[in-house]
Parts: C-alpha cells; structure tokens; sequence
C-alpha cells in the first residue's frame, strides 16, 4: 500500500458536512471503505466490504444510514495523514479509465507533442503554427458535426491532421485503460514521474464514479499524469507513458450525487490547479469543466455500454481542461516537472487533492493487488463481493 506524504495536507470542501463522501482509508487491520454524512464518519467494509459494491447498490447514499456503522475516527488527522489511519484513493476494484484530448486546449497541446516528435523545445514555435492555422478557440465546434468534418479535410489538405485531431473532433472518443484497478494512489501521497521522461506535466480533472450499470453515482478529483516526451514521440507509447507506480492520483473522496450535488454542478465546476517548486518556482492555473468538448454523460456512454462492461463500475477520468505551459528554465521550453513539486488539484464542491513529485522508482512499489485485497477480507470475515 501506498504510503502518504505528511507534508502534502488534504481538504474535504468547505461544506462537507452537507454532502455525502465515499473514500477509503488503510487501519491496523487492512483497507476500509467509509463514509462521511452529515458530519459523521461511518464504516461501510462490515456490509459490503468494498467501495465498488458498496456503490454498485441501489442508493449508495441511504445506504449510509442504513447500513453503515459509526466509527470514532479523527477525521483531520486521516486528512493530514497523521495517526493510525491511511488516506487512500477512493476507488478500489473499480476500473481505471481515463479520456484525451476532451477540451480545444488540451487538443492543441497533444498535436503539439506530435509535431515536437517529444522535443520541449520545439513547443512554442509548432504552438505559434497551428494557432496560425485553426486558432484556439475550437470550445464550440461539436466533435462529430458537419463543421468538424469541413475542418479536418481542411487539415488534410494543409497535411496538419493528427490522430489526436480525429479524437479531439471527431465522432469517437478517446478512451483507454489509465491503470489498473487498486493502482491508484490517494490524495497526501507522492506520486511519480518515469525518470526517463524529460518533459511532463500533472493533468488536473475531474474523476466520475460510475456503477454497473453505467449510472455516474459521484466524482472526485484526478491527477492523470502525463510524459509529454514519451506520448509525443508515438502515440502507441500510450501505455509507457501513463501507466506507471504512483502515476495516478485520485481523491481526497468522491462525493456522491444527492439532492445537493449532481452531473450539473460537475458541468459547472471549475479546476484550480497550483504547483509548488523545490527551486521556487509556482504556478496558479484554472479551468472550467464546462469548457469540455463532449458531454459527461455522452463519454461514460462511449465508455460502457453493450460493447464494453465493467461489472465493478469504473472511475472516469474527464480529460483535462489544460496542460500548463509556463515556462520553467529556457524561453519557449514549456513547463515539466522537478522533483519535490507539491501539486495542488482543487474544486469548491470537491475538495483538494495535493500530492508531492518524486521519481516513480522512489514511490513506494504497488504491492497491494486485488488478490491481496480479497485475502485480506476473508481473513478478517468481510463480504468479498
């Protein structure tokens, strides 16, 4: 298990006593799933053992009352990760998927990676190009329409079309497998960066919850990190340059849709993303969720559905609504991360999720596997499914 970083503090939303939270914390005696409602934290393992079954029911959140057990835990220290609780990512057997290029500005910078073939120092000068060519404001061009399709001939006329360009505009989204299930590090964790990538970024977003049957029951926050450097020099290193130890960053809970919260104030949330340097550098960026390109709800359904099943639900990340581009060392560079980097991912409704930069092989390994998860359960009695 992953273990936090007391230096990177943790935030539930400044009216979490009004909502109602699903996260997971490690104890003396293994993983748990709880609950926060009205205030109070409540165990959730004793009925169903983990977050994906618990969240596949029927209403997860009248399961709390229901079903739920009061557990005396101080709250401010898990969320500090301080005592003999562990704050972990909030998903467990669920899915890990993630979506690319779902915003205009996100897009541009992928096409740009392309073009770099991985060279950072390429960026600025392919970004003055394209821009030259289809501008930046693309937030209003639906991705499979009549205009998207006027565009990307045009593209191929000019011989600027990218695969990056066919996902961003056109009819079918990108989806694919972020890591796999109980990979996922929490919010107060470090989390890595391949050495071998000299160009990278954090890629703040949003994360849904999603059950079976392909119903977004919540969401959280989400650090899909990315090597620039890898990704750009081929596409097909996909897999090489996202799935990594520690590389995924989920949390600090995921805040399930009630009567007060749901997929509109998702569409309306905005992304605050603030990075914090070793060698004083800074960086304070912000974006709207609602700029996206598709809807939510139109990639959980290119996600699940008669041809793709998840029988333990999925966590979906959204795409990020920007790549930071600040430069950090030589003019036109770009920005790529240092070590000791404390990354800060905060929404009003969601919370924070902060976590500190550190190379992927001095994060601590990924040991334990949803074998070791269902052991750990039938060991201590626990429901398993």
């Amino acid at each position: 298990m992953t273990q936090p970083d007391p230096a990177a503090p943790t935030a539930l939303p400044s009216d979490w006593r009004d909502g109602h939270f699903a996260l997971r914390a490690e104890g003396p005696e293994g993983p748990l799933a709880l609950a926060i409602s009205g205030g109070q934290v409540m165990d959730m393992t004793p009925a169903y053992g983990t977050v994906s079954t618990w969240l596949n029911g029927a209403d997860p959140v009248s399961a709390i009352g229901a079903e739920g057990e009061p557990l005396a835990l101080d709250l401010p220290a898990l969320l500090a990760g301080e005592g003999p609780y562990r704050l972990l990512a909030p998903f467990d057997l669920q899915a890990l998927k993630a979506c690319g290029v779902t915003y205009a500005r996100s897009m541009l910078e992928r096409v740009i990676e392309e073009r770099c073939r991985g060279d950072a120092s390429q960026a600025e000068r392919v970004r003055g190009e394209i821009r030259g060519i289809i501008g930046d404001d693309l937030a209003a061009l639906r991705p499979g329409s009549a205009e998207a399709m006027a565009l990307k001939e045009n593209l191929i006329a000019r011989g600027w079309w990218s695969q990056y360009l066919e996902v961003g505009i056109g009819p079918d989204a990108e989806v694919f497998t972020k890591g796999q299930s109980l990979s996922a590090v929490g919010s107060g964790a470090l989390i890595g960066i391949h050495p071998g990538s000299d160009w990278n970024n954090p890629e703040p977003e949003v994360v849904l919850a999603v059950n079976a049957a392909g119903t977004i029951v919540g969401a959280a926050l989400g650090n899909d990190v990315n090597l620039r450097d890898v990704e750009g020099r081929s596409a097909l290193l996909l897999g090489r340059a996202k799935d990594n130890n520690a590389a995924c960053a989920i949390g600090p809970a995921i805040r399930l849709f009630a009567e007060d919260f749901g997929i509109e104030d998702i569409r309306k949330a905005e992304i605050r993303l603030t990075i914090t340097g070793e060698d004083g550098f800074s960086l304070d960026e912000s974006g709207l969720v609602g700029s996206i390109s598709r809807d939510p709800t139109d990639l959980v359904g290119q996600m699940l559905n008669a041809h793709h099943q998840y029988p333990d639900g999925a966590a979906l990340f959204l795409g990020t609504p920007f790549s930071p581009s600040k430069d950090r060392g030589a003019p036109g560079a770009g920005f790529t991360h240092r070590m000791g980097d404390v990354v800060r991912i905060a929404s009003p409704r969601l919370g924070a999720l902060s976590n500190t930069v550190r190379r992927t092989d001095e994060c601590p390994p990924w040991t334990f596997g949803i074998g070791a998860l269902m052991t750990n359960l039938a060991r201590r009695g626990l429901p398993r499914a």
